[in-house]
């Protein structure tokens, strides 16, 4: 009985051990969005991905996970870099809050470069109807 009671106890301290990755939500677009830091979240790129993909995924999870107003600004904290979640990927990093010192003022233009650049949610889960040719329809 000792022995069972050491064998399951050693089984346990070697699961424990083992590093657990963050745990992605899927977007519409099925891009992946996970947590980086309190109140950052990265998207994860997939073959293909641009802009449009990268502002569909964080509208759909600003929407459909966080809850928050179709009216909620979404703010670039990071432009596109290495994923800190998925080595070898790369992302955009998202937030709700503006980044400090940077100009937030929106833009027109549609990029996930410039730190700061924004989008209220709707405006950017729209992007996700932008491919209606494509491979998805997210709004059946």
């Amino acid at each position: 009985m000792t022995r069972r009671i050491l064998n399951f106890a050693l089984c346990m301290a070697v699961a424990l051990s083992v590093p657990v990755t963050a745990e992605a939500w899927r977007a519409w677009n099925r891009h992946e969005v996970l947590p980086v830091s309190q109140g950052v979240w990265e998207v994860v790129n997939e073959v293909g991905t641009g802009a449009q993909d990268y502002w569909c995924a964080i509208g759909d999870f600003a929407i459909r996970q966080l809850r928050t107003q179709a009216t909620q600004r979404i703010y670039i904290w990071r432009g596109v870099g290495p994923a800190v979640n998925r080595p070898g990927k790369k992302s955009v990093h998202f937030s709700l809050t503006p980044p400090p010192g940077v100009d937030t003022k929106p833009t027109v233009s549609l990029n996930v470069k410039h730190v700061g650049d924004n989008r209220n949610a709707m405006l950017a889960r729209n992007h996700c109807t932008d491919r209606l040719g494509d491979r998805f329809f997210p709004f059946n």
